[in-house]
């Protein structure tokens, strides 16, 4: 007997009404991108390996896919290695491509790849699929789809400001509400650790910092702690740890922690400066928050931080997030070139709306009708109808064999398609149709502009 097929952890299949409602998302990112001048490209979905290694963390590398190299990849490890079972070591004679693991990275290759050809500033929307090699888990997959909007060659932070407008917007046309952006700093952590004597211990104290909300005050100070970090700087962190009030006063706040850091200063100014335009067009959907214990990215965020939580009444992590790089670019030979971007988590967002049922009945896999299949004489005024339909743009179609009544209208049932439309012999004479309405059992006989009505309705 034949196996069953199956598929791989963290990732899915979707049936046709979860691929409708996934484009419904898309097409309202997508269409919010170009409101906002965005162009789109697309990358391969694999990069050579050295294009993605060491871009993202020790962390990240771990997670990126890695592709065997064709033919006999062994032929190139030489007996030592093999030997040694070293696959770190081993990794780069077998394998010299791999799955993309974001679009940002890509994306910085792609720039520099065709600097001669791109207008600066360059402003960019992608919406494909990355993968990694996680721990799959309710809203994390191995495969899943990132909508990423960047914009590179502009130190201006009137791009923070549009892009939270952004966010701002597409969660307005999706209807979700109460949706929270969180906004942070690399100055700012930057200058935290110099203040308290602890810059080279930066990431073990952002990191630790990060799980606050998760770990509580006790946590992170035990990590910090285990990490190295002195119990008197940890003291000079307190005020982070009860950070609270409006946007202004978290800059009062921290406009008096980071007095003696230029650096750290310099990311309050930042701060201070994209909420005051924001303060003077209030968002209308999301709310802006600044929060000191997000330290998403690190390794290549040099500026501002985004992150975007779903509303409080979904258990759901983050469904966005991005910020400002100055120079990745340069990791591939362009200097000087700064960017910022943020990007959409589809499958997240996807889960939310679900969870809220917050997509609107329109959002169909299914036509608006289907023609009933009498024989070939019916089906010619049938087939006739349906082709007038769709040049109307109406989604009809027709059983495709002569099968039982029963059958066709069983078929109709399943597929939820609203209506049923018979056309024998005496509508054929007359010149028009019996349509039944599948949900109330209604049926009328009507002519082909009353038909044409009753489908757009």
């Amino acid at each position: 007997m034949a196996q069953k097929p199956s598929i791989p952890k963290g990732t899915r299949d979707f049936s046709p009404l979860e691929v409708e409602k996934r484009t419904y998302i898309i097409e309202i990112i997508k269409q919010q991108f170009k409101l906002f001048g965005f162009q789109p490209i697309e990358t391969p979905s694999f990069e050579n390996s050295d294009t993605l290694m060491g871009k993202y963390g020790e962390e990240g590398d771990r997670l990126i896919f890695k592709i065997l190299n064709s033919g006999d990849y062994l032929s190139k490890v030489d007996d030592a290695l093999y030997t040694a079972k070293d696959s770190v070591k081993m990794t780069s004679k077998i394998s010299e491509k791999a799955l993309r693991y974001d679009l940002t990275v890509p994306f910085a290759r792609y720039v520099v790849q065709h600097q001669n050809e791109i207008d600066f500033p360059f402003k960019r929307y992608q919406i494909q699929p990355v993968w990694r090699a996680d721990r799959p888990q309710k809203g994390r997959f191995r495969e899943f789809y990132q909508c990423d909007a960047d914009v590179v060659g502009s130190n201006s932070l009137l791009q923070e400001v549009e892009f939270i407008q952004l966010y701002d917007r597409v969660f307005r046309q999706l209807g979700l509400d109460g949706v929270t952006i969180k906004m942070n700093n690399r100055k700012i952590l930057s200058g935290i650790a110099e203040v308290i004597g602890a810059s080279d211990k930066l990431i073990d104290f952002t990191v630790a910092l990060d799980k606050l909300d998760k770990i509580g005050e006790a946590g992170v100070k035990k990590e910090m702690m285990e990490k190295g970090i002195s119990e008197t700087a940890i003291q000079k962190v307190q005020p982070l740890f009860n950070f609270e009030g409006t946007n202004d006063e978290k800059i009062a706040q921290l406009k008096e922690l980071l007095q003696d850091s230029e650096e750290g200063s310099a990311g309050v100014e930042e701060l201070a400066y994209i909420t005051s335009f924001i303060q003077t067009m209030p968002l209308t959907t999301a709310t802006l928050t600044l929060d000191v214990t997000l330290a998403r990215g690190l390794n290549y965020y040099t500026g501002a931080i985004f992150e975007v939580a779903a509303p409080d009444t979904v258990k759901m992590g983050s469904i966005g997030g991005g910020g400002r790089y100055d120079d990745l670019t340069g990791i591939f030979g362009l200097k000087n070139i700064s960017g910022v971007g943020v990007s959409f988590g589809l499958d997240r967002i996807y889960l939310v709306l679900e969870e809220l049922g917050l997509f609107p009945q329109t959002v169909t896999a299914t036509s608006k009708a289907l023609f009933i299949n009498f024989g070939d004489k019916e089906s010619l005024y049938a087939l006739q109808t349906i082709e007038r339909l769709r040049a109307e743009g109406i989604t009809v179609e027709l059983y495709p064999d002569s099968a039982k009544m029963k059958k066709q209208m069983g078929y109709a049932d399943k597929r939820s398609i609203p209506f049923v439309i018979l056309a024998g012999t005496k509508e054929i004479e007359g010149e028009n149709f019996t349509v039944k309405n599948m949900q109330s059992g209604v049926q009328e006989t009507l002519n082909f502009s009353e038909l044409k009505a009753i489908l757009t309705q």
